[in-house]
């Protein structure tokens, strides 16, 4: 890093400070310290010392102090301070806990010698923690040579604070089978499986939690602690104790403030405490939580080598200051995007001999700003070699990221940040491993779910029972129906039962059984269906036929216009680009469809399609339902394009009647690029000179009127449309022919994971919540689903915390009402919203960042999830709290109170709810009214399936032949008690082992089982052949095979397509044991003549494959 520290080495005192650096206890301290300056300070001072620990007053400072430092290229990590107010929440998410961990981890795990960099806040030392002898001592390390005593390990795993669960699915929790143990360590991105044979090892390696499936095999696994108060043996300590005091360098940045901030920490928590155990909730003497003293924390660093950073020579507190220097560094004058103001400071600063260093995020843009100023007679030159000592009067471009820059007006140095030159932007982050987890479609059945049986209806699932006929045993799912009717299906038919899914929570009609009102309700539904498909493949056909405007490749400005996207785009996002603009290039008219949940940037894909269509003097509307989205929208869209020559204008309510004319004028006239507003653009005022693209916003929120006008707009340009309602893969696959789809699923790497508390009602948290957010200058979300006293419930909050201004708003006010207050909120006059859910939809207020929830036992898990995902939106750690009623369910133990809710705690990582409720609301929407009524009489699933069907006709595919497959032969089949005990688990492997359809499936499923649960029992291979020959059969016209006795009967589908001149040469192959009866149904009855009746089982399956396959002659 020549480039920029060399300088320093010509600073007076610099040599000095470097040499009484770590020669005696106490702080030097250096006033005259500016901003990013500190940091480069920093790495200088810090430079060859084997531990630095650089403190912050606030978490912002701290993070981007952790990126700026990034640039110098050494180990550095980012110590999170715990949330001390709110440590005694039932439940906590494990977020937090993680990255501490990974950072204590790191530091029990350096070499010898190995420099390292932790930036941490002072409030991060006043909470105890586990001591570093007791981390390495209570760490479990294996590797592949070791033998473990498995029910030792469960306990060790235990008492290092990880859950047992029957499934892993997010940092933290352990799952035994058997002799496999899975556990997943809170510092590693993937769970590891660690297999026993006996109490040896056989192998140990990493899985994915989604498909459960292994990934590598590893040699060694060392787990850690997943909670840093695990193992209550040694005393809690601070943790400076992992520092060294002999091998570490403190750097405080303001030690002043530092002081005042532990202080007020320190303050807040103890009166807390005080107002908690005065208000009964916590005992007086309760030791679960260590907080140590502002001034003892202190003392304990005094007894360190430090170097205090400071803007002016001011006091430092209870800091011991061994020594005083004064460094002359000053901030850069903002260029705000003149490049003539830059260009003019540069020469100066060339012709006075300063070395100057510009650093810019990305590398080609730091290339193009050395040409660019060369342009200007400045001769610059841009460079990889950050070891390259910069000359006087020379100017370097390179790539790199400081939040400003910074001048050593002595040492003639300059360095000049990107944000300097065009303003703020934030930096493109690393790649990382992706938090939150995709969304599972297996829904779990429990008994007392409802179910819907393809050929009987909808009944309720009782569970699953063993049932013995003639001495074979099966495992057969009970259903119970109407009028006490009960039918036992045979588990390897599971695929014919999806679990039952409408709207909303109604429940649904139970069917009887043998009657004809299933049938019924299925012709209409069918009918219905068929209907869409028409509507849906017609449009199909006609856009296929006319042809769109082409546009060309992407140009130089276009890459520069994306260049600047302040985020990492997730992989979803940068896919539906390309589609997007594979579109437009091609002939065909675009209509995409993009999903996704508001905030995964649906919107930059909107902008980016409309830059491009703007370049080739094509105009672009972009239709919204709401007022105040048209207004985010329009902000959005303004600040992205601000570097271009586009012209963007708002059409709704809060422009005046002069300003919407004047902008319909230009808009004829061609002179606006982009407008961007309500139903008002489909006015019949509103004419367009050349227009090229439309995006719709939301569009399951138009009207069937304005759906019409939009038509008719849309007729032959190209067509964008947004939503945020998840579209449910399996209905995704029906679309697919008819739509171009684009779904984004995953989430932005930029969110910070949101903490979430579960907490018992009370006035004293909702006020430490509300006044700790408007402390950090946020908003906070309070939501109350009830409207008739949601004013009271606003008074009531206002009262808690008087300095706080305080709104509500529900769905019943007049929509200009409601408006207003969200606009004034987005705004940032309203603290406090108290709202009904009506939040749920589209808006994005990056500054709400707590949320309180009253009575969240009463919300659908989907309801919370999207309410959740309202806060977090920046990248600020934000609270989500959901209370419950005191007292309202007995003093059970809080995991049990909230099972419901604990599941979804740790969301980012483990949403474990099939969106279900959700995904249909938004499939009823994309469908229309009416449809949602038919999918209500069929369940969703068995909907998508027909739905499928009927365009696949309509596009000409074959007819699906709709006959159903059953195998009854005398061979245990089924999954046994020991092989996997979870209920769940094994419904889900019952239904993927039905649902096999060729050899390549049975390998995988084969392999999955092994990988999963150990060897494969006999029984159960059993149960994987018949899935297969399952297969074979429907694929050969057979309904049915059966085994009664010794006879084996094959019953064919009456309209089978074979040809019956073959049969005979079929039954001379088997001489007289396979005879033909051509009756209703026509099937084969297959007989061994002259065998001893020691037929065993084996036999059977391979004799019924080798007459299936050699049926297969026949087609």
């Amino acid at each position: 890093m020549k480039a920029l520290l060399a300088p320093l080495e010509e600073l007076a005192d610099y040599e000095e400070i470097r040499k009484n650096r770590t020669k005696e206890n106490g702080m030097i301290q250096i006033a005259g310290c500016v901003n990013t300056q500190k940091i480069h300070l920093i790495c200088g001072l810090g430079n060859g010392c084997e531990y630095k620990l650089v403190i912050f007053a606030d978490e912002e400072k701290a993070k981007k102090a952790y990126e700026e430092y990034m640039l110098f290229g050494e180990a550095v990590y980012l110590y999170p301070a715990r949330d001390l107010l709110f440590y005694y929440a039932d439940i906590k998410g494990k977020t937090l806990t993680a990255k501490r961990m990974e950072v204590l981890r790191a530091i029990s795990e350096k070499r010898d010698k190995d420099p390292v960099t932790v930036i941490t806040t002072m409030d991060a030392f006043l909470d105890g923690i586990i001591s570093p002898e007791e981390i390495r001592k209570s760490r479990i390390h294996i590797t592949g040579e070791d033998t473990v005593d498995l029910t030792r390990l469960e306990q060790e795993l235990a008492t290092l604070g990880y859950e047992r669960e029957s499934q892993i699915e997010m940092p933290g929790q352990f799952a035994v089978r058997g002799g496999i143990i899975d556990v997943f360590p809170l510092s590693e991105e993937m769970p590891v499986r660690i297999e026993l044979w006996g109490d040896e090892i056989d192998s140990i390696r990493t899985f994915d939690v989604e498909s459960q499936r292994s990934v590598e095999n590893i040699s060694e696994i060392t787990i850690y602690p997943a909670s840093e108060n695990c193992g209550k043996k040694g005393n809690p300590v601070s943790f400076l104790e992992y520092f060294p005091r002999n091998k570490t360098l403190l750097f405080y940045d303001e030690p002043h403030r530092l002081q005042e901030m532990a202080e007020t920490v320190e303050t807040e928590y103890f009166e807390s405490l005080r107002n908690r155990i005065d208000a009964g909730l916590e005992k007086a003497n309760s030791e679960d939580l260590q907080v140590f003293q502002t001034k003892d924390i202190i003392g304990k660093m005094n007894g360190y080598s430090g170097i205090g950073m400071t803007t002016l020579e001011s006091k430092c507190g209870l800091f011991q200051v061994r020594m005083v220097h004064t460094l002359q560094a000053k901030g850069v004058n903002p260029y705000n995007n003149s490049f003539e103001l830059l260009t003019r400071d540069l020469k100066r600063l060339k012709r006075n001999g300063y070395r100057v260093v510009l650093l810019s995020g990305s590398r080609t843009r730091a290339k193009r700003l050395a040409e660019d100023l060369r342009d200007y007679d400045l001769s610059s030159f841009y460079s990889e070699d950050m070891e390259r000592e910069v000359k006087p009067g020379e100017i370097m471009a390179a790539y790199g990221y400081a939040s400003e820059g910074y001048e050593y007006p002595m040492l003639k140095f300059v360095v000049i940040s990107e944000s300097d030159i065009f303003g703020r932007k934030k930096k493109k982050k690393k790649r990382r491993k992706y938090e939150g987890q995709r969304i599972q479609d297996f829904a779990e059945l429990k008994p007392g779910d409802y179910v819907v049986h393809e050929n009987h209806g909808i009944g309720v699932y009782k569970g699953i029972e063993k049932i013995e006929v003639d001495k074979i045993i099966k495992d057969y799912m009970k259903i119970a129906y109407a009028e006490g009717g009960v039918l036992y299906i045979p588990v390897a038919q599971m695929d014919l039962i999806q679990k039952y899914a409408g709207a909303d929570a109604k429940k649904p009609r139970l069917n009887k059984l043998g009657t004809l009102q299933w049938g019924k309700t299925k012709t209409q539904v069918k009918k219905a269906v068929q209907s869409v498909a028409k509507d849906l493949v017609e449009l199909y056909a006609v856009r296929q036929q006319s042809e769109g405007f082409v546009y060309g490749p992407d140009t130089v400005w276009q890459k520069e216009f994306e260049e600047m996207f302040p985020f990492e785009e997730t992989d979803d996002q940068l896919q539906a680009i390309e589609d997007t603009k594979r579109d437009m290039e091609s002939t065909k008219i675009m209509d995409r469809l993009i999903c996704g949940d508001v905030g995964y940037g649906k919107t930059e894909i909107a902008i980016r399609a409309a830059f491009k269509a703007v370049q080739e003097g094509k105009q672009v509307v972009c239709l919204v339902p709401t007022t105040i989205l048209a207004q985010q929208h329009y902000n959005t869209f303004v600040q992205r394009l601000k570097e271009f020559p586009v012209r963007i204008d708002l059409l709704c309510r809060f422009r005046t009647a002069s300003e919407q004319k004047k902008t319909i004028e230009d808009v004829k006239k061609g002179l606006v690029d982009i407008v961007v507003g309500t139903h008002r653009v489909l006015s019949k005022d509103v004419a367009f000179k050349d227009l090229g693209l439309l995006i719709i916003d939301e569009e399951q929120r138009f009207g069937v009127t304005h759906k019409e006008k939009i038509k008719k707009l849309r007729e032959n340009i190209d067509v964008l449309t947004l939503t945020a309602t998840p579209i449910p893969r399996t209905l995704h696959m029906s679309l697919i022919g008819i739509r171009d789809m684009s779904v984004l699923e995953e989430a932005p790497n930029e969110r910070m994971p949101i903490q979430t508390y579960v907490i018992e009602s009370n006035d004293e948290t909702v006020r430490e919540a509300v006044t700790r957010e408007l402390a950090r200058g946020g908003q906070v979300y309070y939501v109350y689903n009830r409207v008739n006293d949601i004013a009271d419930v606003a008074g009531r909050i206002g009262r808690l915390v008087p300095e706080a201004n305080v709104a509500f708003a529900h769905g019943q006010m007049r929509e200009r009402e409601l408006e207003d207050i969200m606009y004034d909120f987005i705004n940032g006059d309203i603290d406090v919203l108290v709202s009904t859910t009506i939040i749920e939809t589209g808006l994005d207020i990056p500054n709400a960042n707590t949320m309180i929830i009253q009575d969240a036992d009463r919300f659908g898990l989907s309801q919370l999830y999207q309410l959740r995902g309202r806060v977090g939106r920046s990248n600020r750690m934000a609270y989500a709290f959901l209370l419950y009623r005191r007292d309202k369910l007995l003093k059970e133990v809080a995991e049990k109170r909230l099972s419901a809710i604990r599941e979804f705690t740790d969301l980012g990582s483990g949403i474990k709810i099939a969106m279900r409720d959700l995904e249909i609301r938004g499939a009823g929407n994309l469908l229309g009214e009416a449809q949602s009524g038919h999918m209500e009489a069929v369940g969703y699933d068995l909907y998508c399936k027909m739905l499928n069907e009927a365009v696949r006709q309509l596009k000409g595919g074959p007819e699906a032949e709709s006959f159903t497959t059953m195998i009854d032969l005398n061979t245990d089949a089924y999954i046994p008690e020991y092989y996997i005990k979870n209920e769940y688990q094994k419904l889900d492997v019952y239904k993927r082992i039905a649902a096999i359809e060729n050899e390549e499936e049975l390998e995988d499923m084969t392999e999955e089982l092994i990988d999963r649960f150990g060897d494969i029992p006999k029984k159960v291979q059993q149960l994987l052949t018949i899935a297969a020959l399952k297969s074979l059969a429907h694929s050969v016209y057979v309904t049915a095979v059966e085994q009664k006795g010794e006879e084996l009967r094959f019953t064919m589908y009456e309209k089978a397509k074979i040809d019956p001149q073959k049969i005979p040469g079929l039954l001379n192959d088997y001489k007289k044991d396979l005879i033909f009866r051509a009756e209703e149904p026509p099937y084969f009855l297959y007989c061994k003549k002259g065998r001893s009746s020691k037929n065993n089982s084996e036999n059977v399956l391979q004799t019924v494959k080798r007459i299936l396959e050699d049926l297969r002659q026949l087609l």
